[in-house]
């Protein structure tokens, strides 16, 4: 009976041992396998490139950077190339109709991958559909295109640079305009001398505390007449916060208002002078008989005309002036001589 316990327990370690090398067996292979599990777990997708930069069968297939399975076939269809490759079913649920597959890489050597981004929007994707797909990002050769392409630029901006071509050629080449920047700098370097020395107002306002003291005192004199200002003093200040004068200033404003209205409307003297035509033809007709009256006056006619341009006229009416002025002397000289009164009695 010992005996036979014995090599059951011998049978029953080689059956554990036997099961513990298969589960690391199945283990190495779901590993090996990228996350696709097992066969009858795997879910066929496609996806349709115009480039596949090298990709090739057993390349990884990442969902949001995570391995979920591998590259299976690579066909030409017309002009593109159908990459057909497969995923672990469970991830079914993040790849659909609003996913997104691109060419990545995985190494600088430029080894290529498909690159999935998860998405909840969208439609599933049956079994063999193809996943909505983007242009192929920049690979190492790309890269090294472009930066060909930049040489080549920066080759043809140095060519340029020499020849004199745009502002930074001529600065480079030209000698006049090397000149004038030069001549600039020992302009500003003279100002900024000047500037240090007191020379010129600004200079004297930036050195001098005189003249900073007074432009603060003026500063200070602007403050404080503000501050009269706000706080209602003066004309000005009542005018900004007195609501009496502002609505007596209204009410005169309204007033001056009115009497154009009425002067427009022809009430009053001035009105119909402004508004009434008969007033105006009168004044037209008295301007026009005093410049009648003007030009009688200038041509000699009548009594003033003559008196103003007759000269014979003027010189009798001074000798006439003369002579009472000599009789009033003599009357005030010898009265009795002028009256003298006789009295007869018959």
């Amino acid at each position: 009976m010992p005996r036979t316990r014995s090599l059951a327990w011998s049978e029953l370690r080689i059956g554990l041992v036997t099961i513990i090398s298969i589960v690391i067996t199945v283990v190495t292979i779901v590993g090996l396998t990228g996350g696709r599990g097992f066969f009858w777990q795997q879910y066929s997708l496609k996806v349709r490139f115009n480039n596949v930069a090298g990709l090739k069968s057993g390349s990884p297939v990442r969902l949001s950077g995570v391995q979920v399975g591998s590259v299976r076939d690579v066909a030409f269809v017309g002009d593109e190339v159908d990459v057909s490759f497969q995923v672990n079913e469970v991830h079914s649920e993040r790849i659909r109709t609003g996913s997104i597959a691109t060419l990545g890489s995985i190494s600088l050597l430029g080894e290529s991958a498909v690159d999935i981004s998860a998405s909840t929007q969208g439609d599933a994707i049956e079994e063999g559909g193809y996943v909505p797909s983007e242009g192929a990002r920049g690979q190492l050769a790309d890269v090294a295109e472009s930066a060909s392409q930049g040489m080549e630029e920066i080759t043809r901006l140095m060519q340029g640079l020499r020849e004199g071509q745009g502002t930074a050629g001529k600065l480079i080449t030209d000698d006049a305009l090397y000149d004038e920047l030069r001549d600039f700098a020992s302009a500003a370097a003279g100002l900024t001398r000047s500037l240090r020395e007191g020379n010129g107002s600004i200079a004297q306002l930036l050195n001098d505390p005189t003249m900073a003291n007074a432009l603060e005192g003026s500063l200070k004199n602007v403050e404080a007449l503000t501050e009269r200002i706000n706080t209602g003093d003066g004309s000005l200040g009542q005018l900004v916060t007195d609501n009496t004068f502002a609505a007596n200033l209204t009410a005169a404003t309204a007033n001056l208002q009115r009497v154009t209205e009425r002067l427009n409307s022809g009430e009053g003297t001035a009105g119909k002078l402004i508004a009434d035509s008969s007033v105006y033809d009168r004044l037209d007709s008295v301007t026009a008989q005093l410049d009648q009256l003007m030009d009688n006056l200038n041509q000699g006619q009548g009594t003033a005309g003559q008196l103003l341009k007759d000269q014979r006229l003027y010189e009798n009416m001074n000798e006439a002036v003369n002579d009472v002025r000599s009789l009033v002397a003599d009357i005030r000289q010898n009265p009795r001589k002028f009256l003298n009164v006789r009295v007869s009695i018959f």
